[in-house]
């Protein structure tokens, strides 16, 4: 057995046990989601509230309109502020079966979306367990009705900021368009031990958000077609959440 079996890859940190115990205890408490989603649904509106905003292109909902339904994507822990955003796209998002997804799952439905409990992970054997072949089909289903969906295009717990294949196999699937979505803002806490760097927006500063060029994948796609839109998916992305921070005054 080789040497580094078992082990960690580096940079990688566990949540300590202290601090995991009592989340799992909290997070099992019928009583604790929803006090919990109610004290970040009123954080959010008022950190979008108190914050100048920019949007780039100034247009974006009207570029974004002609195609939707769609599949917006952002980067996993630059998320936390979008579903205050009235940006008019609606729909479905997918979350994960973690301990706090029950809250996560409250607080997209208190600002008009429908939550698609599912995850695909990084382990292919666990797939079927966290849901995630029911999620893909349930995204598949609601694109097929209208509604646009909203997915983290980095897979949970994976590499950051390293765009997987389930994005883009859905827009190969659906037919519709992957829309990059990037939220910045000036004043800000990194929780820079979580594995995506998960970044709280805070209120009264400059926030930007930015809509990039949208990726379409051909329904004919082969493995390799899969894998350059996969890679212009991941280029997008960078390249508008370096931007979005740049428009703060406060580069990332």
């Amino acid at each position: 057995m080789s040497s580094t079996a078992g082990k960690r890859r580096p940079g990688r940190r566990r949540t300590p046990k202290w601090l995991r115990q009592p989340g799992r205890l909290l997070s099992g408490n019928r009583f604790f989601a929803p006090v919990a989603a109610w004290l970040a649904i009123a954080y959010l509106k008022l950190t979008y509230a108190t914050n100048k905003w920019v949007v780039e292109p100034e247009n974006a909902l009207d570029v974004a309109r002609p195609l939707l339904p769609a599949i917006a994507a952002v980067w996993h822990g630059q998320h936390i502020l979008l579903p205050a955003i009235p940006i008019g796209i609606k729909g479905s998002v997918m979350i994960s079966r973690s301990l706090d997804g029950e809250i996560t799952a409250r607080v997209a439905e208190a600002f008009g979306s429908r939550a698609i409990r599912a995850s695909g992970g990084r382990q292919g054997g666990r797939i079927i367990e966290k849901g995630g072949v029911q999620g893909f089909l349930d995204m598949l289903r609601a694109l097929g009705r209208g509604e646009s969906v909203l997915q983290t295009a980095d897979v949970p717990k994976g590499t950051p900021r390293r765009a997987g294949a389930g994005i883009v196999t859905l827009a190969k699937r659906s037919g519709r368009p992957i829309l990059p979505i990037a939220v910045a803002s000036s004043r800000r806490h990194v929780v820079r031990r979580a594995w995506d760097r998960t970044t709280f927006n805070l209120p009264f500063g400059k926030s930007a958000l930015v809509l990039g060029e949208p990726v379409w994948v051909a329904a004919d796609a082969d493995e390799e077609a899969l894998d350059a839109a996969r890679n212009l998916l991941q280029s997008e992305l960078n390249r508008i959440t370096a931007r979005a921070y740049e428009l703060t005054g406060n580069p990332e």
